[in-house]
Formats: structure tokens, C-alpha cells, sequence
């Protein structure tokens, strides 16, 4: 397993639940297609699990 994972944003913000897009900017993801790399923990995977119809993840 590796140590990081890549998320990619690709659904928009407007007109998602405040709290996911909050979820979305506290994880970096700002834009449409912005790819971050964040650790393999489970603190990333409860906030990807919480907005998985908005992003792709990858392992890094």
C-alpha cells in the first residue's frame, strides 16, 4: 500500500453540501481538476469517503 494517495477533484462545489466543500478546501482541492497528494491515513479517508461523488483517488 502506499504511503500516499492522489485526490483529483472532479466534480464542482456549486451547489454541493456546505460541509463537503468545506471538506473539499481543507483537503487543498480549490479548483476543478486540481490533483493533491495527501497521506495514506484514515483521517484522509474519512474526508474522501465524505465527498467520494466529487473526487478520483489514486495511489501515489
Amino acid at each position: 500500500m502506499a504511503d500516499k494517495v492522489k485526490v483529483t477533484l472532479v466534480r464542482s462545489t456549486i451547489g454541493a453540501v456546505p460541509k463537503h466543500v468545506r471538506t473539499a478546501k481543507a483537503m487543498g482541492l480549490t479548483k476543478m481538476h486540481k490533483t493533491v497528494e495527501l497521506p495514506n491515513n484514515a483521517a484522509t479517508w474519512g474526508q474522501i469517503k465524505q465527498i467520494q461523488y466529487m473526487v478520483k483517488v489514486e495511489e501515489a
